[in-house]
């Protein structure tokens, strides 16, 4: 499965799965539709699904317009989106699965930055029923398309949900094996790590991830996909859990000291 990241309005991103042996595709939260169809047009390949994450329109936009010109492509998104999605076909639950030519993703049903939102988490091939799968695979990696639940560097803003459903969710993330590439929808990573930087002073790896952004964003590169290690090293909102976040917002709980976070966050 090849993986395109599609630049789209201000700092969206949209991500195109492509299978080359059958020449099918399928797209992560279509923010609009230009760039997909110009995708499709150049790879030659048939729109046959399109994974919504959650029903902002910043990542739903394009749903219309692609069934316009692909009608058979099957929407999928969360049952709690319900009314919500635009074309909406299959209405996910925490643990079903979906496939994609060769690939089956397992669904996290994940609230907190809305009350409907869920992930989509493929394992490597060789390993493709989910259920086999722990966090103690260190070598297995694997794709997540999270939406706007984990941000490299950050999180989503709490629309819709609670601190407390948000460590529940992002703690369930974090348990995927380390090097599992997080595919997320914004490209807001300079400004989180600046921010984080407010919270860990002192934290080395955060640091030196700052410099190397900076750089990359200095020759328009982008920061995304992330891994679950790097971001269990030096984003916040993965580390409430830790002495020096905890100290810093003074928190006395996980949610507490999450919410208290974000809170700042929000104020940055």
């Amino acid at each position: 499965m090849d993986i395109y990241r599609l630049p789209a309005l201000s700092d969206n991103y949209i991500f195109l799965l492509h299978d080359p042996i059958q020449q099918i595709a399928a797209v992560v939260d279509p923010a609009e539709a230009e760039p997909v169809l110009a995708q499709l047009k150049a790879l030659g390949a048939e729109l046959v699904a399109i994974f919504n994450t959650h029903h902002h329109g910043d990542h739903v936009g394009g749903n219309r317009t692609l069934l316009q010109q692909f009608p058979r492509a099957t929407v999928y998104a969360g049952d709690k989106d319900r009314g919500r999605i635009p074309g909406q076909q299959v209405f996910l639950q925490d643990g079903d699965r979906v496939t994609f030519g060769q690939r089956t993703a397992q669904v996290f049903f994940i609230p907190g930055h809305t009350r409907g939102h869920i992930a989509y988490y493929f394992p490597p091939l060789e390993d493709s029923d989910p259920a086999t799968l722990t966090a103690s695979q260190s070598e297995a990696s694997g794709e997540l398309f999270c939406g706007d639940t984990i941000f490299a560097g950050g999180c989503g803003r709490l629309f819709e949900g609670t601190p407390a459903q948000m460590v529940d969710s992002i703690g369930r993330l974090r348990l995927l094996p380390d090097n599992t590439r997080i595919w997320c929808a914004h490209e807001y990573t300079l400004g989180n790590l600046k921010f984080a930087l407010t919270i860990e002073p002192k934290n080395q790896a955060l640091v030196q991830r700052l410099e190397t952004v900076k750089t990359m964003r200095s020759r328009h590169e982008p920061t995304v996909p992330s891994t679950i290690s790097v971001e269990k090293a030096t984003n916040p909102f993965l580390r409430w859990d830790q002495p020096e976040v905890i100290a810093a917002v003074g928190g006395d709980s996980p949610s507490r000291t999450f919410g208290k976070l974000r809170g700042k966050k929000d104020l940055f």
